[in-house]
């Protein structure tokens, strides 16, 4: 059985302008609008609620060096996100985050750690891993959330109740970046699999799947998807779109790959601000529930 958590968090995302607030915290919404939570529960999935977020503040201005955007904010909906995992997964179901932001990584994460940890397959178009060690600029958890779930952040969020690294550097692999990607050359020397999407191309997505399953466990892994990882000539409507992702037809392949061996799953930073008609969304559902049908299916 699946369960859709609904995490509507804007709080890792740096705002759009001075001021203004990020619309990834919509998507959940538009997600349900354009079909998506119905077309699960009609086959028997349950919607399994909302863990809301605090307020998500400009605090640009403010905000003490070493500090993360909505740090304070961040850290609770991380807490209360893992509580309503943890609930979902004793239950025996698989839980599906549908996001918002990368920052859902923190929560699941932690969600992990706490039973005892798994590996992780994160699947992105950047490999999210600017930290404190690479960068003077670190701010904004969204595009820093594999360095942090890998225990290279501030301890804030990397260590959240003293649990981190939420999963093991060599039970991690990551695929879908590009490859002028900054953080590319080290994070290959930091977790056990990456995998750009030129390669994943070169390889065959069969072969990339195989190789990540190894690497994040026979044991199950959870399985975050950050829909940037599209090309934008196919999803532009997210916060950082670039040029050389994969197709619909690719993802939807590696997704059935991965998702019958993985724990649970998270959605995020598709931004319904960008999509005011909602053919991205439409989109994305189609995706989502041919490839994510069997989440969980092979631990059970």
């Amino acid at each position: 059985m699946i369960a859709l958590v609904s995490a509507p968090t804007n709080l890792g995302l740096r705002p759009p302008e001075p001021g203004a607030v990020p619309g990834a915290a919509k998507a959940p919404e538009a997600l349900r609008e354009a079909g998506l939570f119905r077309w699960f529960t009609e086959r028997l999935a349950i919607d399994a609620g909302v863990v809301l977020p605090g307020r998500y503040v400009d605090d640009d201005a403010t905000r003490s060096p070493g500090v993360v955007r909505n740090e304070g904010a961040m850290v609770d909906h991380a807490r209360r996100l893992a509580d309503r995992v943890e609930a979902v997964l004793a239950t025996g179901a698989a839980p599906l985050v549908i996001g918002g932001d990368c920052s859902v990584l923190l929560g699941a994460g932690l969600a992990m750690k706490r039973r005892g940890g798994v590996g992780l397959v994160h699947v992105d178009g950047h490999t999210d891993f600017r930290h404190p060690g690479n960068s003077d600029g670190c701010a904004s958890v969204a595009g820093e959330d594999l360095a942090a779930a890998v225990g290279l952040h501030w301890p804030a969020v990397s260590d959240i109740d003293g649990a981190g690294p939420y999963f093991e550097p060599a039970r991690t692999a990551h695929v879908g970046c590009r490859d002028d990607d900054a953080e590319l050359a080290e994070v290959r020397t930091v977790v056990g699999a990456v995998v750009p999407t030129s390669e994943w191309r070169g390889r065959g997505t069969a072969a990339v799947v195989d190789a990540l399953r190894t690497t994040a466990g026979a044991a199950g892994y959870w399985l975050q998807v950050d829909v940037d990882v599209l090309d934008p000539s196919v999803m532009p409507a997210v916060d950082s779109p670039d040029p050389g992702g994969c197709t619909p037809e690719e993802l939807i392949e590696l997704l059935r790959g991965l998702a019958p061996r993985a724990v649970g799953a998270s959605v995020t930073v598709y931004d319904p601000d960008l999509d005011p008609n909602g053919t991205y969304a439409r989109l994305l559902t189609e995706i989502l529930t041919v490839s994510l049908g069997d989440l969980g299916s092979e631990l059970r």
